[in-house]
């Protein structure tokens, strides 16, 4: 299971910079609209100071950690849901993903251009906001011209219901209101995932400021976007482009030194990594042994067998049970025997909800 984010925002806010430093990649970085056509895909490692201690334990021959996936969407502008700019083709590429990253300018700088001339974050979100919801409602149109009468007339429950939640959908966008802040249940929400909605997908804000206000924390913009997420319950980041630039080309010692020297405990990347997690609620188990040391990426409340087929669909369809030891465990009793005779070693069954940190060996037979 591997993370997807779409890095969003209206041109020249630092997208493109930001994408190019956290991912390493050296992509059209311009200061004109539109430099970015198709998306930009860039993948990063998840750093994860547990699979340090449990390669030196066990020397596998091989060490994977779990990946972040960017994608840099090109700049999305005023009217971009009715063709605009480059329009509808940018929205149908922030479909693919599970989390929406919005970079906003949050400096000040003569030298780079803004396509509405000042500066003001709350207008940029709102710009892209509506420009989303615009085209959720193309999408909910579009399935409700084909349903609509059907579900009146017919006995299918199923698309009566699918109709019905259609219409609750259509209404909240007619009135600028994104489908994230409505509340749907488990079912509606199993419904409609098929559409990809744009506004269901949780967001987070990116505040790109300058290397000053990074240090002194006292951006007026910045707290007005912090005010404005946190009426939608979204996070908001506070990074530099700059900085991340400048990070990106750095080796990790001279990478912690230059974090010193700024005041900061982590990069823009690493917090934007531990905001995806918290935010979609993403958990990290990992499998251990000589051959191979891995992370895996799951959601919180995945139960065994579910987690035991990310690996691969066999392990699910045949599942037995899992042995299972803590990463804390395990690293205070210092290997696998101590964990046994300690009896903190487990035999978890179907039921058994995965926890973060979980070292498991999944036994299953097809």
């Amino acid at each position: 299971m591997s993370l997807k984010a779409g890095i969003v925002g209206l041109p020249n806010v630092g997208k493109s910079t930001i994408f190019n430093a956290i991912t390493k990649n050296n992509i059209l970085a311009a200061n004109y609209p539109f430099a970015t056509i198709e998306p930009n895909v860039g993948v990063v490692e998840v750093p994860d100071e547990r699979l340090i201690f449990l390669n030196e334990l066990y020397s596998p021959k091989s060490l994977v950690p779990t990946t972040f996936e960017f994608n840099d969407i090109a700049g999305l502008v005023k009217g971009a849901s009715q063709g605009e700019g480059l329009g509808n083709k940018f929205l149908s590429h922030i479909r693919e993903v599970d989390a929406i990253v919005e970079v906003v300018r949050c400096f000040d700088d003569k030298n780079i251009i803004h396509v509405e001339d000042s500066i003001d974050p709350i207008r940029d979100i709102t710009t892209i906001e509506l420009e989303l919801i615009l085209s959720d409602l193309e999408i909910v149109d579009n399935r409700l011209n084909k349903i609509g009468k059907k579900a009146t007339m017919s006995k299918d429950k199923e698309i009566k219901k699918e109709a019905e939640i259609l219409y609750k959908l259509k209404d909240a966008l007619e009135n600028d209101k994104s489908i994230r802040k409505i509340e749907l249940t488990e079912d509606e929400l199993k419904i409609i995932k098929p559409y990809n909605l744009l506004t269901l997908k949780p967001i987070i804000y990116m505040a790109n400021v300058s290397e000053t206000d990074l240090v002194d924390k006292s951006n007026e913009y910045v707290k007005q976007v912090e005010e404005y997420a946190s009426r939608e319950d979204s996070k908001v980041i506070v990074v530099c482009a700059k900085v991340e630039a400048d990070l990106s080309d750095l080796d990790e010692n001279d990478r912690k030194e230059l974090l010193q020297e700024l005041g900061l405990e982590e990069s823009g990347l690493d917090k934007l990594i531990k905001a995806s997690y918290s935010l979609l609620g993403l958990k990290t188990y990992f499998t251990a042994g000589a051959d191979e040391v891995r992370a895996w990426t799951f959601k919180d409340g995945m139960k065994a067998p579910a987690c035991a087929g990310i690996i691969h669909t066999d392990f699910e369809r045949g599942f037995i049970k899992a042995e299972v030891m803590s990463y804390e465990d395990l690293k205070s009793l210092g290997s696998e025997k101590a964990v046994k005779e300690a009896g903190k070693m487990r035999l978890e069954g179907k039921d058994y909800l995965m926890q973060d940190g979980d070292i498991c060996y999944f036994r299953f037979n097809v």
